[in-house]
C-alpha cells in the first residue's frame, strides 16, 4: 500500500483493530458535527435575544409600549433552558461529553495505533484511487 508514516498502521495491526478504530474515528466526526451544530444554535440563539431586543424598541416606538414591556420582561434575556443561556449548554458541552469522548479516541489511537489519524480512510484511499493518473495522487508531494 502506497501510505505516508503518518497514516500507515503499525507493524501487527489487525485489519479489525483499524476497522474498530475507523468507527471511533466516524464517531467522533458525528460529534464535532453536533458541537457544530450546538454551536449555530448558540449563535442564532444570541441573534435572536438582539433582534428581539431591537423588536420591543420598535413596538414602544410605536406606540405600543404596554405589549413592548410585557414582551421585554417576558423574553428579552430569558434563559433558553432552565438556569442557562446558550453559551452555557456549548460550554457544558465541550467541557463534559465533547472532551471525553476526544480523550477517549485520542487514548485508544495511542494504544493501538502509535497515535496516528485516519488509517482506516488512508487505506481506503489508497486502495480506491488510481495510481499514476493526475487527481489521484498518494500525497500532496507526490505529481
Amino acid at each position: 500500500m502506497d501510505l505516508d508514516d503518518e497514516h500507515a498502521r503499525p507493524a501487527g495491526t489487525s485489519d479489525a483493530t483499524v476497522a474498530a478504530l475507523g468507527k471511533l474515528s466516524e464517531a467522533l466526526e458525528v460529534v464535532e458535527e453536533a458541537r457544530g451544530h450546538l454551536y449555530a444554535f448558540h449563535r442564532r440563539c444570541g441573534t435572536a435575544d438582539l433582534t428581539l431586543g431591537e423588536a420591543v424598541e420598535g413596538l414602544r416606538e410605536a406606540g405600543h409600549g404596554e405589549l413592548a414591556d410585557e414582551i421585554e420582561r417576558d423574553l428579552v434575556g430569558r434563559n433558553v433552558l432552565a438556569g442557562r443561556w446558550s453559551f452555557q449548554i456549548v460550554e457544558e458541552y465541550d467541557d463534559g461529553y465533547y472532551a471525553r469522548f476526544r480523550a477517549h479516541e485520542q487514548r485508544a489511537r495511542e494504544a493501538l495505533l502509535a497515535g496516528r489519524r485516519h488509517v482506516f480512510e488512508a487505506e481506503m484511499k489508497a486502495d480506491r484511487r488510481t495510481d499514476g493518473r493526475a487527481g489521484h495522487e498518494a500525497t500532496p508531494e507526490t505529481d
